[in-house]
């Protein structure tokens, strides 16, 4: 499971041109979710998110979590990140969980985000339009795998 975590100061998402969903300070995420990955992908990755020290102290330095500076989320499922580009031009998205399997995960890791923090997500499988003002810009990548 890979994770963009996106540091900013307002997110919204949208879809045939009506937002229905935005934040203020907090994380925008864009999640891919592979053909291999788990429901212990899904609780690696949304604890790493909860407790990733991102957000500045009193001091200008990167030492609070989104749960200290009591933040919010904007989740946004993305299969494109599974993309392999090794070969060709064309990315292939044989990696990528159908949307079958992959729903469920992303489900589940929003519900393990949700417990500390309010999560919003965008429409699975929908053709999303993402706005966000970056906040540093602040931009991190986690792969489950990666551990």
């Amino acid at each position: 499971m890979k994770a963009i975590i996106q540091r900013c100061t307002k997110g919204s998402v949208s879809v045939n041109d009506k937002i229905i969903n935005k934040i203020n300070k907090g994380y925008v995420i864009l999640v891919g979710i592979a053909k291999d990955d788990t429901l212990e992908d899904a609780e690696y990755l949304a604890n790493k998110i909860l407790k990733l020290r991102i957000f500045d102290d009193e001091k200008g330095i990167m030492n609070k979590s989104i749960i200290d500076i009591n933040g919010e989320i904007l989740s946004i499922s993305q299969f494109t990140l599974q993309a392999n580009t090794k070969d060709g031009n064309r990315p292939s998205y044989i990696n990528a969980a159908s949307s079958n399997d992959a729903k469920p995960l992303y489900e589940e890791f929003n519900k393990i985000l949700n417990r500390e923090i309010k999560t919003y997500e965008g429409i699975f499988g929908a053709d999303m339009k993402i706005d966000i003002t970056n906040d540093g810009p602040v931009t991190i990548i986690i792969d489950s795998k990666n551990k």
